[in-house]
């Protein structure tokens, strides 16, 4: 683990540690000195392309109210007409509440493991262009690093062209 300013993890970080631990995976949650909550910010944290920064994305299914986790790269748009077109799930903004009720966590730390219920993951394809890339870890001011194939491993996604 990493630490800074002698900060040890909150309990949404040791949820996220367990459940990544479950799948035989050395991650290293990092703890930055300062929430980062755009991509952009992100990026400029961690020295690395804007990118490279998984955002998860939780969207409700209009005629279920269910949860669907996106996983987009933080320099593109999802494009959810593109989305219904390729999945057939019509998909509509979710509010900060119905993203804690789904996921148990806060939107800007929303990680892709260890949600409050069982979510769909659908993940763009424009994550596969890097070699290492950097998703929350359940709160604004943590994140982990990882290989496209395992964020697909750790989530059960399936990787589409989701971007405008």
């Amino acid at each position: 683990m990493s630490y800074q300013n002698g900060e040890s993890m909150k309990p949404a970080n040791e949820r996220v540690k367990n459940c990544l631990d479950s799948f035989g995976i050395a991650f290293e949650i990092r703890i930055l000195s300062a929430a980062v909550r755009t991509a952009r910010l992100a990026a400029d944290a961690l020295g690395c392309e804007v990118g490279q920064i998984a955002n998860s994305l939780i969207f409700r299914v209009n005629d279920s109210q269910q949860a669907v986790l996106i996983m987009c790269a933080g320099d593109r748009r999802v494009d959810l007409p593109k989305v219904t077109r390729r999945t057939g799930i019509d998909l509509g903004k979710a509010d900060a509440e119905f993203v804690r009720q789904q996921t148990g966590f806060a939107i800007g730390g929303v990680p892709p493991v260890a949600h409050a219920r069982p979510l769909r993951c659908l993940l763009d394809a424009s994550l596969q262009r890097h070699d290492r890339v950097w998703a929350a870890a359940g709160t604004p001011e943590s994140v982990f690093c990882m290989t496209p194939g395992e964020l697909q491993k750790i989530t059960g996604g399936d990787w589409l062209d989701l971007v405008e």
